[in-house]
């Protein structure tokens, strides 16, 4: 059973610029109550929103020079 007490914590990293790095498989629930779901060992989460892949991150955060 998912979320049980036996299930182990998800490690969430934090990072000061950059997205959350999240330990997979994980499913996320969007804004307008769709899901979308990763069964990858690690995943990460974008917190800026200018990823084209939200909530998936793909490096737009990063400054361009």
């Amino acid at each position: 059973m998912p979320n049980s007490p036996s299930d182990s914590p998800r490690r969430i990293r934090i990072q000061r610029k950059g997205p959350l790095l999240v330990e997979g498989p994980v499913e996320v629930e969007l804004e307008d109550g769709s899901t979308v779901a990763s069964d990858r060992f690690r995943v990460a989460l974008c917190t800026c929103r200018r990823s084209r892949r939200f909530p998936w991150c793909d490096t737009s955060h990063r400054d361009r020079a």
